[in-house]
């Protein structure tokens, strides 16, 4: 049977693994064996349930507020980004992909869902109880929303997440279900999760010069924390998230800079953490292949939401808006996808329209894992993307952004201040408040950078493009303030 295992595709092998481990107690006969080769070669139609050794380890690396242009491969010229560019060179750099907000929470929301953050009540990001409340939104993801690790966990995976979480946990949120609760083996959090790590919280904040791990060897610690989790598990398809909190200010470069909020937010601090940062992501790369993982790895990389400050546009490759906007340089980010023996390397794709929420029923294909039918999910399965098969499909994409609070009187810029709802039809793209104010019509074909609004030019598709916004907003749950614990 060996032989006859490596002349099958890779969804037959696992459907043929699956039955001849099935009960190891009382193994399939030859004859058996043979009839199930026969079914799965001519008939094909057994639901895969299977797990396999061979399925590819999933690593998702997600920056903290990265803009569309910070790495050289996407225009930047703010510092060599050698080891970012060389993971382009080596498969695909995607154009159009959207985070579903452009701020954290929601942001990550999106991502472990598969589902707008809206549906979850998740609007800005998530503070103390009584801002939650202001902002309209709970104040950790509740568990009976779909999981992503959850679902990978159930596929056989061995799951872990190192980084940043912010999805519940920290300030005056002691209630937040723990990480396990979502499906994770193993786990390394900041301040704002359930679990905080206490290499990285000496105090009851963010980031502390006391911390034993400091603020500038962080994404170095969570990259070690990610090969030891994959080192250890050699021989499991493994599914991990690296998220950092850099690219996010303050950017504390050195031990210098760490005792003085001066240059927190200068340009010349933010050019000497994006290098180091590019470093150990190269670190990351040369983990994964001193291990010998790097052929079997779907790896992607990408950025939560847009940059702040975003020096003038610079940061945006000239995108009008930044993180706390709807605007493309609040949403649009830097996107990589490598994966050996699928994604062509050196390609560009300025075709697909991708969106966070995608990545849920996609990693999911990619595994063979079981989507949860309880729910409908907004993302699509993105696999053919993944594998260099560019998608020019129509897509419509709903954001909302703020609701009822102080805090939404921003970014600075008044520019750059975005109405709370946005769509994007094609290469059509509104902005509209809840009541139906400030609309705004750009074609992004013609107009990337949003400064000419053709509404009152193009009246039809602003009519019809603001009702589908007006009504997705309506369409979405009521909020409900949560008890205090």
């Amino acid at each position: 049977m060996p032989h006859l295992l490596k002349t099958l595709s890779f969804h037959a092998r696992c459907k043929l693994s699956h039955l001849l481990s099935h009960n190891r107690q009382r193994p399939l006969s030859s004859s058996a064996a043979a009839l199930c080769l026969a079914a799965i070669t001519v008939g094909g139609a057994w639901p895969l349930t299977a797990f396999s050794d061979d399925r590819p380890n999933i690593v998702f690396v997600l920056t903290d507020d990265m803009g569309y242009s910070d790495l050289g491969c996407y225009g930047g010229n703010f510092v060599p980004t050698p080891n970012l560019d060389g993971l382009a060179r080596e498969g695909i750099k995607f154009t159009h992909f959207y985070d579903n907000a452009p701020i954290c929470s929601p942001s990550r929301a999106a991502y472990i869902t598969g589902m707008y953050p809206a549906r979850w009540n998740f609007t800005t990001y998530l503070d103390n109880r009584a801002q939650n409340r202001d902002c309209e939104q709970v104040d950790f993801l509740t568990t009976n929303a779909p999981a992503l690790a959850r679902a990978m966990k159930a596929a056989g995976y061995v799951t872990g997440h190192f980084g940043k979480w912010h999805l519940g946990g920290g300030r005056d949120v002691t209630n937040a279900p723990l990480f396990s609760a979502y499906g994770y083996d193993e786990h390394s959090g900041t301040y704002e999760s359930p679990e905080p790590d206490p290499n990285i919280t000496a105090s009851n904040w963010i980031w502390s010069p006391k911390d034993k791990v400091k603020r500038w060897e962080r994404t170095g610690y969570f990259v070690d924390r990610a090969l030891d989790f994959l080192k250890r598990h050699r021989g499991q398809p493994c599914y991990v998230e690296i998220w950092p909190d850099d690219v996010h200010t303050p950017w504390v470069a050195n031990e210098e800079q760490q005792d003085s909020k001066k240059g927190w937010q200068s340009r010349k601090n933010f050019c000497d953490v994006l290098a180091e940062y590019d470093h150990q992501m190269g670190r990351l790369f040369e983990g994964l292949k001193s291990l010998g993982l790097d052929t079997n790895t779907l790896l992607v990389f990408t950025s939560d939401n847009g940059p702040l400050p975003n020096f003038k546009h610079t940061r945006t490759g000239g995108l009008r808006g930044s993180k706390l906007s709807l605007f493309e340089g609040g949403t649009r980010v830097p996107f990589i996808v490598r994966w050996p023996g699928h994604a062509k390397p050196g390609t560009i794709d300025e075709q697909t329209v991708l969106e966070m929420v995608d990545l849920f029923p996609t990693f999911c294909a990619v595994a063979h894992a079981t989507l949860p039918s309880a729910f409908s999910f907004d993302g699509q399965d993105m696999t053919a993307a993944f594998d260099t098969k560019s998608s020019k499909s129509p897509r419509t994409i709903f954001w909302e952004y703020g609701r009822k609070s102080k805090l939404f009187h921003y970014p600075g810029p008044v520019e750059d201040r975005s109405p709370h709802l946005a769509v994007r039809e094609g290469d059509w793209k509104l902005l509209v408040n809840p009541d139906g104010s400030q609309m705004e019509l750009f074609n992004l074909a013609s107009d990337r950078n949003e400064t000419n609004d053709v509404a009152a030019s193009n009246e039809e598709m602003a009519s019809r493009l603001k009702a589908a916004a007006l009504a997705w907003k309506k369409s979405l749950p009521a909020y409900s303030a949560p008890v205090d614990p």
